[in-house]
């Protein structure tokens, strides 16, 4: 089976934004991941990435930061 991130649809979302600073937010479970979607995003986009470590309970529990362009929260992923 293969986790599907939709990190496609994320970069999209950056380049149309023309986002520059990026929060992504992981749960525990896909922190472990972290590496590998921030060099496939990096790839594909101009953005600096920056991992919140902090706690991701669902989508209510948004970090509360100002200062990034975009903010991408994972939280339960589909598998394939």
């Amino acid at each position: 089976m293969k986790l599907n991130l939709q990190l496609e649809k994320a970069i999209e979302q950056i380049n149309q934004e023309q986002a520059k600073t990026i929060l992504i937010q992981l749960p525990d479970g896909l922190k472990p991941k972290a590496e590998e979607i921030q060099k496939t995003i990096q790839k594909k986009t101009a953005a600096k990435i920056t991992f919140w470590s902090g706690s991701c309970y669902g989508a209510c529990d948004v970090p509360l930061v100002s200062n990034f362009d975009l903010l991408i929260q994972f939280g339960h992923s589909e598998w394939r």
